[in-house]
């Protein structure tokens, strides 16, 4: 059975192997303990090749998929995996985006021969470090939680156990992490069970076959699509509003050089890396890239490896798009992630102008908050942590959403029945953020409004940027309006930086205001 080059074929294998990544996702989510994977789907599921390329995903978090396949290929280099295995890991520099995101990778052998592999990725409420949510205000990485390389979490289908009481021992909630990491281990070992049986069925030339089909396939489309742009060099630059650390903004600049049927992005000239959490790794910057172009081509295609192999990235090390050394992360992969997206479609909206929209919120509003729950008989330490959604940013055709998540994340938001029966907390205000939007022919979609009111002392952390900057609209459109962070406190409103960690006291109430995304085009009414 040729798979190759037989069109109607490898649409049946995309669609085989693509349910496996989602069936993976279900038992994951389905399994999990804790409200930032169960009710928000903080996760991403994937299959890889024997060599690391990935195959097939469920439509899950671009930032973590398209980062992903670096950390497979980390894994491979360093470790021999044995049927059963599955390895832990959390490096930000083997691949990894930050420290809460998990990594399980686990190999698919058949008659005794290495096929495939399967991973997926999920954001840990609380990994150790500074401060609760393991979101800090860092300088270095070693601040903001437990840092995992490459590790044997199960040995040949022997869960070791000091390995994970290791991990466990060094986490604010160690029973809702084991729980986490075995829903893990689950939803890998469904789609091991799953790339079985359609090895069994179709044999492992077949499968083989498909999956080097795919790639092909979809690096095909790429370069054709690619081909239809005018060749030239076309630049774009914006700016976080600082670092955490500092007041001073910090530029990301990129060139996109188009030749042909491929095309280099450069980042020369962005800000050295900083002493704020922002930097991001070079995965991330990768993952930014992959989503942007498999964005633009609007067929129905595999998303897959294949998208980036027409792509040259340069991001010199240690810049903030690729940060080296010990530099602090944590919000490289949430913040700097959005903006290195602002600036490639920027640079594109000077080529394909009909495909770009206006910027989006350019922010994931990350609220983390921490301390102990005395409700109940016992007091028990809770970490909570959820992205807020904004406005997105209109495009040539259509107005902006209202209140989504855009880009780099793909969450959902955590129901206030489930936050406020999970955590000490009560939600006093959750609400569209009427007139944020940009104005234009088309007008950007609106923010949001959240507040949260504590009902037990806690540290809270705010990483968030667009609270200066505000995103820019397109074609003459106004840029949508910046968040804000707020505390009430004895009835006073006391604005908060747009990255901060205070301690509040039962009765303070949380709030942020989430940017709007920019309009596109000029109107003739206002």
């Amino acid at each position: 059975m040729t798979v190759l080059n037989d069109p109607v074929k490898l649409e049946i294998f995309r669609h085989l192997l693509d349910s496996v990544a989602d069936e993976m996702g279900v038992i994951l989510r389905n399994t999990s303990y804790s409200p930032n994977i169960k009710e928000r789907c903080d996760f991403s599921c994937a299959l890889f090749d024997s060599e690391g390329n990935m195959v097939a995903q469920a439509a899950h978090i671009p930032v973590h998929l398209g980062a992903m396949p670096l950390s497979v290929q980390a894994v491979i280099r360093q470790i021999k995996m044995l049927p059963g295995d599955v390895v832990m890991v959390n490096d930000p520099f083997m691949g990894g985006t930050h420290l809460p995101d998990i990594t399980l990778i686990a190999p698919v052998f058949y008659k005794q021969k290495l096929m495939a592999f399967v991973a997926n990725r999920a954001h840990h409420s609380d990994i150790g470090g500074m401060s609760p949510g393991s979101m800090p205000l860092s300088i270095e990485i070693y601040q903001e939680g437990m840092i995992v390389p490459p590790v044997k979490l199960v040995n040949e289908g022997e869960l070791n156990e000091d390995i994970l009481n290791l991990l466990l021992a060094n986490v604010r909630t160690p029973n809702e992490r084991s729980g986490d990491i075995r829903a893990q281990i689950s939803a890998n070992s469904k789609g091991i069970t799953r790339i079985l049986e359609l090895l069994e069925r179709y044999g492992s030339g077949v499968i083989n076959s498909a999956m080097s089909g795919l790639l092909a396939y979809t690096e095909r489309v790429m370069r054709d699509f690619i081909s239809t742009l005018p060749d030239g060099e076309y630049c774009f630059y914006d700016v976080m509003d600082d670092d955490g650390n500092s007041e001073e903004e910090v530029k990301i600049t990129t060139s996109v050089k188009i030749m042909q049927e491929s095309i280099v992005i450069d980042f020369t000239g962005s800000s050295n890396q900083v002493e704020g959490n922002i930097n991001a790794t070079k995965a991330i910057t990768i993952a930014a890239v992959f989503y942007v172009f498999r964005s633009l081509i609007q067929h129905d295609i595999p998303t897959n490896s294949g998208c980036l192999l027409p792509i040259e990235v340069i991001a010199p090390e240690g810049t903030i798009v690729n940060a080296i050394g010990t530099a602090a992360v944590a919000a490289g992969n949430v913040e700097t992630s959005q903006r290195i997206t602002d600036v490639i479609l920027g640079a594109m909206s000077k080529v394909c102008g009909d495909k770009i929209p206006a910027a989006s919120q350019g922010t994931m509003n990350n609220i983390t908050i921490g301390g102990i729950d005395h409700r109940g008989d016992n007091s028990v330490p809770f970490a909570y942590y959820e992205t807020i959604g904004g406005g997105m940013g209109a495009n040539p055709t259509i107005n902006g959403s209202d209140a989504i998540h855009t880009h780099m994340t793909n969450t959902l938001n955590t129901p206030i029945e489930a936050l406020e029966y999970a955590y000490p907390m009560r939600v006093k205000r959750y609400t569209v953020r009427r007139g944020s939007g940009g104005f234009g022919l088309y007008c950007g979609g609106n923010g949001i409004v959240r507040e949260i009111e504590m009902l037990t002392d806690a540290r809270v952390t705010i990483l968030s940027d667009r609270r200066i900057k505000a995103p820019y609209g397109l074609s003459g459109g106004e840029s949508g309006k910046p968040g804000r962070n707020y505390l009430i406190s004895k009835n006073k409103i006391i604005d908060l930086p747009g990255k901060t960690s205070i301690d509040v006291v039962d009765g303070d109430i949380i709030g942020i205001r989430t940017p709007g995304g920019g309009g596109f085009g000029v109107s003739s009414q206002k």
